[in-house]
């Protein structure tokens, strides 16, 4: 699969928040080591996360869910999901009004990394 590290998702924070809004800063560098990590963990020689989308959903969950940044960690989340399903070849279509659904559904405590993954499959195209 392909992904990407600490320090790229560092320079896509900070050109989101430059782009859209808000608070640069970070709130705690190992909450979002720990999110891109997830989505490869494994226990007894096994994958928890088996499969790329079920790694990219659990990589944006994380994201989202953990608050890592002081600002906009809805927007790291969702844009690293779609970057991470386009390196992937993964292709969906949605509108923004969807994305920011999605985004505000997730950090609310209503999406699931599972509802997240069926809400990429409805959208695939």
């Amino acid at each position: 699969m392909l992904t990407i590290n600490v320090e790229q998702v560092l320079l896509f924070h900070k050109k989101i928040i430059s782009q859209t809004g808000g608070s640069t800063g970070i709130r705690d560098l190992s909450v979002i080591e720990s999110a891109l990590y997830k989505a490869f963990q494994t226990f007894d020689g096994k994958d928890l996360y088996e499969g790329e989308l079920k790694k990219i959903v659990a990589i944006a969950y994380a994201l989202i869910s953990n608050h890592g940044f002081v600002d906009g960690n809805k927007r790291i989340g969702v844009s690293v999901m779609l970057l991470l399903l386009k390196l992937n070849g993964y292709h969906i279509e949605y509108s923004q009004e969807k994305l920011v659904k999605l985004g505000l559904k997730t950090a609310e405590g209503i999406y699931t990394e599972e509802n997240i993954e069926q809400w990429i499959i409805k959208h695939q195209v």
